[in-house]
């Protein structure tokens, strides 16, 4: 048994949090990784601004504030530089990246990289590419985010679903651009077509709240296209997103060059969704392209794919079985596994 030690300086959350309401897919992460953690017999706390200290399946959640150890097995710091230097002692230390790494190239960063060296983590191929070779490190690794077992091992569709599509994305992540081709180029050749938009300001805690005028502009232009089969529902916790995904029929999502896993198309994917996206960041990496849906090389080409996936049965049957065959591997017992592996296997760069 390893002593895990995970630290974030994000949002309020804990353990419980995903039961109760939408929560960020890092924040999501953090949850499912130190839970399978736990279940694999390690000792696992998480340091974070949790409102209150709790115990919750086999993880303990200690408030950062009141401070961390010196010593852990493996130390697992969560994108703040603040946090490099905790946990001194660590037998093994963990840099977790989630985004594009260009923030990293900043004093604050690059002096703490440089004087811990930890293995710094990206959640993809496409994650990788964005660190500079000279970024100081000691080590660099590849772990996709596992996709949660609830959406790996539920049950699909069990017939033909309506011609529903879903985006469950961030709605500054070209949700703007979807509403402008699905009201001109999308709606109009599938009239009974529908788009429901499980997504807003809810999920992103604090951070949400800074730029929710902004979501709140695009949330309007969606609510102005009911009539043209928009329907606005709002975040839901991920048991209700499963039931909607098996009512729909395609995901639709362009993609952002800031997105490194997506793990809304992830989701999705597993539930059998088809997913109609653009090569922006890492959207190849979670789309099969004319498998498990379609890698769009522009705008006209993925309204197209919008419109074949609403209306023939036959693909979307094709691509459905595609997409429960080949994106229910990895979960978080795999990313786990990779985890434990840090302190000295096959590490990139």
């Amino acid at each position: 048994m390893a002593r895990i030690v995970l630290a974030d300086d994000g949002i309020v959350f804990d353990g419980r949090t995903p039961d109760v309401r939408p929560l960020g897919g890092v924040e999501s992460s953090v949850v499912f990784l130190t839970e399978e953690l736990a279940r694999r017999g390690h000792h696992v706390t998480v340091y974070n601004v949790c409102e209150a200290p709790l115990d919750h399946n086999g993880v303990e959640w200690r408030p950062i504030k009141d401070g961390t150890p010196e010593v852990a097995d493996l130390y697992i710091a969560n994108r703040g530089d603040k946090l490099i230097p905790l946990v001194p002692k660590a037998k093994a230390c963990v840099f977790w990246t989630h985004n594009p790494a260009r923030y990293m190239l900043k004093w604050r960063y690059l002096s703490k990289l440089w004087r811990r060296r930890p293995v710094i983590v990206f959640i993809g191929e496409y994650a990788a590419t964005t660190l500079p070779d000279w970024v100081p490190d000691g080590g660099r690794a590849v772990i996709p985010y596992g996709i949660p077992d609830m959406f790996r091992t539920a049950g699909p569709a069990r017939d033909l679903p309506p011609p529903r599509a879903v985006f469950t994305s961030n709605p500054l992540r070209s949700l703007d651009w979807l509403l402008d081709l699905w009201g001109n180029h999308i709606c109009f050749r599938v009239p009974d077509a529908q788009l429901h938009l499980f997504t807003g300001a809810a999920t992103y805690g604090s951070v949400g709240d800074a730029k929710a005028p902004a979501m709140e502009a695009v949330l309007e232009k969606a609510r102005a296209l009911e009539g043209k089969g928009v329907t606005l529902r709002g975040p839901v916790p991920k048991s209700q997103l499963i039931e909607e995904f098996r009512q729909a029929r395609v995901m639709l999502y362009r993609g952002d060059l800031n997105e490194t896993f997506c793990l809304a198309v992830g989701e999705a994917q597993a539930l059998g969704v088809p997913a109609i996206v653009q090569n922006l960041g890492s959207m190849s990496e979670r789309v099969v392209d004319g498998e498990t849906g379609f890698v769009a090389d522009d705008d006209q080409a993925f309204a197209d794919a919008a419109v074949r996936l609403l209306t023939d049965e036959t693909a979307w049957r094709t691509q459905h079985a595609a997409a429960l065959e080949k994106q229910r591997a990895w979960g978080w017992e795999q990313a786990a596994r990779a985890f434990e592996d840090l302190t000295g296997k096959e590490m990139i760069g």
